[in-house]
């Protein structure tokens, strides 16, 4: 009786199940769970249903095609083989493609898209830029083949011809396209009034290029506004959700994107009419003023307002004089006041009144006896002149 390894056990196991025809090629369905995105780019889960769980890995070629991103709880239909991881003696399915289980993978990647853009605020009406009235030029980014480029043009020509337009060639269905487009709106970014982006309708699967993220983030980053003009009437890509303005064909694009020549024409009209009359109303308005103004004795007798002028100066000087006599005689009085108060408070008055003032030698006023020694000589001053004494006595006041 021969002895295995475990490693020679699970070999001979894994030849058994990669030999059986069912599990080389098997398609199964189950719900996702410990599902695990490495960075190496591989995707690591399990699927279980009401009565057992397997697990499964899907390599990194193979996820890159997936159009959804696998989440845990999801119903799932998976194909691929069964085989054996030899290192932990467990089965596995490898998958290889992997759909959602009663919805389409390109409605579940959209829906999912549509939520992670809506939550993170990419169609928020805060960020939605105005369509200028009158661009003088606009970009298109569509396919130069389609009738999508042929309707724009020509409503843009019948609308508005004054407009220059500029076209960039891009892929608008297949594999590249969703670069391509990012391309076009980054070389007209900051470049152009407007930019249209779109193309005719189709399918889900011919419109996707408009549904994916990298156009959706350049639409959103761009400083000229954008027109999502995606040619399909009820759904709803990605891209008008993000655009600044979303129209259901090219050619409403084209209609909203500038104004009608003829509408434009009857408003300047209408303006031209309204401009005349106001012009006319002014002119009509200003005769009458300036006929008033011929009217005035001003303009008849120009002399005359320097007689008026003369008249007022004449006035002012009168004013002048009075004032200035007024004043002159107000203080005259209150000079002959001051005097007055002035001659009564004078000394000479009170030596008219009997009284006298005593004089040392040096003419020094003396208003005590004991300023004086007996023997000296004191100069008496009267109202009528003055008496030389000699003090031969002095009485002091008890």
């Amino acid at each position: 009786m021969d002895v295995l390894t475990i490693t020679e056990l699970n070999l001979y196991i894994k030849g058994i199940i990669e030999t059986d025809k069912l599990l080389s090629n098997v398609t199964v369905k189950g719900e996702i769970s410990n599902f695990k995105h490495h960075s190496s780019g591989h995707m690591y889960l399990s699927l279980k249903d009401d009565g057992g769980v397997i697990r499964a890995v899907m390599f990194r070629y193979s996820a890159q095609k997936l159009r959804f991103r696998p989440e845990n709880g999801m119903q799932v239909v998976v194909s691929g083989k069964v085989s054996v991881y030899e290192r932990d003696g467990q089965y596995q399915i490898y998958i290889e493609e992997m759909m959602p289980d009663g919805v389409g993978a390109l409605y579940v990647a959209y829906e999912q898209l549509k939520a992670q853009l809506e939550q993170e605020g990419l169609f928020s009406p805060q960020y939605k830029k105005p369509i200028p009235k009158y661009p003088e030029t606009i970009g298109i980014v569509t396919s130069p083949t389609g009738a999508a480029i042929r309707d724009i043009l020509n409503i843009l020509k019948r609308r508005f011809p004054y407009t220059k337009v500029y076209l960039y060639p891009a892929l608008v269905q297949g594999e590249g396209a969703a670069e391509s487009i990012v391309k076009g709106l980054r070389f007209f970014d900051g470049r152009v009034d407007t930019v249209i982006t779109g193309r005719g309708g189709g399918s889900i699967e011919d419109l996707w290029a408009f549904n994916e993220e990298i156009v959706a983030r350049q639409i959103f980053s761009m400083k000229t506004p954008v027109i999502s003009a995606v040619g399909h009437e009820t759904d709803f890509t990605i891209a008008d959700f993000v655009a600044d303005r979303r129209v259901p064909t090219p050619s409403a694009a084209a209609e909203i994107a500038v104004p009608s020549g003829q509408e434009l024409g009857k408003f300047l009209k209408i303006v031209d009419g309204r401009l005349y009359s106001a012009l006319v109303g002014k002119l009509e308005s200003s005769q009458k003023e300036l006929k008033l103004l011929l009217e005035k004795e001003v303009l008849k007798n120009p002399l005359a307002v320097y007689d008026v002028k003369r008249m007022q100066i004449d006035s002012y000087s009168m004013q002048m004089e009075n004032t200035y006599r007024k004043l002159i005689h107000s203080q005259r009085e209150r000079f002959v006041r001051n005097v007055a108060k002035l001659d009564a408070l004078s000394p000479l008055k009170i030596l008219e009144r009997g009284y006298s003032v005593a004089s040392d030698s040096e003419g020094n006023p003396a208003s005590s006896v004991s300023a004086f020694r007996v023997g000296d000589s004191v100069t008496v001053t009267m109202s009528d002149g003055a008496l030389n004494c000699n003090i031969l006595e002095i009485e002091e006041k008890q």
